[in-house]
């Protein structure tokens, strides 16, 4: 890939890195451990983002 990066595609890349985080402990503790795992999390080698 280049080494300038236009703006959308940067765009792109920081929100799917928003959103492959971890779920938050205090959401864990809040549910009751109902909710464990973020269902939008992302393999960085399984899955492509979409340029």
């Amino acid at each position: 890939m280049a080494r300038n990066r236009y703006l959308p595609r940067k765009l792109r890349y920081a929100k799917e890195m928003k959103r492959s985080s971890p779920v938050p402990s205090w959401i864990t503790i809040k549910t009751g451990r109902k909710v464990r795992t973020n269902p939008q999390r992302r393999k960085w080698r399984s899955s492509r983002i979409k340029r």
